[in-house]
């Protein structure tokens, strides 16, 4: 496979390091990085701060947004990361392009929460963990997908990203 200009979404369960490990990459390879819970609808984020899962509808329009930024660095020519749990292939099809290469972190369930519990000042509580992995559903053998082991360090992370980057790149 041979991907010209791709554009990384980093996927998984909250607390996995998507958004750590997706800065660095980004700022070692110099590409746009977007946080994808900042496209989160206000409405959204309360919810989610209240403790209450977010339904198929709640997600629909935030991971329309995540598309069209996708589709505006598409349409510039630019390799691009995004993070975004899309947890079930449904939400990866809104966000699948030519390009798109998921980045999907896995690993333990005890790992993900210890990681919640020492994070500061984020709206995702502990509570929602085991939801988030109830409706986590793996890409399949057709998605674009890099897997990740969540047991490595983020600086060892980020270069098995860009082993397996280069790859796809063709480079």
């Amino acid at each position: 496979m041979h991907i010209a200009s791709p554009i990384l979404v980093f996927m998984g369960v909250s607390g996995t390091g998507k958004s750590t490990v997706a800065g660095m990459l980004a700022g070692r390879l110099g590409w746009p990085f977007q946080e994808g819970d900042d496209l989160h609808p206000a409405a959204n984020v309360a919810k989610m701060a209240a403790g209450h899962a977010l339904t198929d509808e709640d997600r629909q329009p935030w991971l329309e947004t995540v598309a069209a930024w996708i589709d505006e660095r598409r349409a510039a020519g630019e390799s691009a990361i995004v993070t975004c749990s899309a947890l079930k292939r449904r939400y990866r099809d809104v966000l699948r392009r030519d390009n798109v290469v998921f980045v999907n972190f896995t690993g333990d369930r005890d790992l993900v929460l210890q990681r919640i519990l020492r994070r500061q000042g984020h709206f995702m509580p502990p509570a929602l963990l085991d939801s988030q992995f109830a409706t986590l559903e793996e890409p399949g053998p057709d998605e674009q997908a890099i897997r990740i082991d969540l047991a490595l360090s983020p600086d060892e992370q980020v270069a098995e990203v860009a082993a397996q980057l280069r790859a796809i790149m063709g480079d």
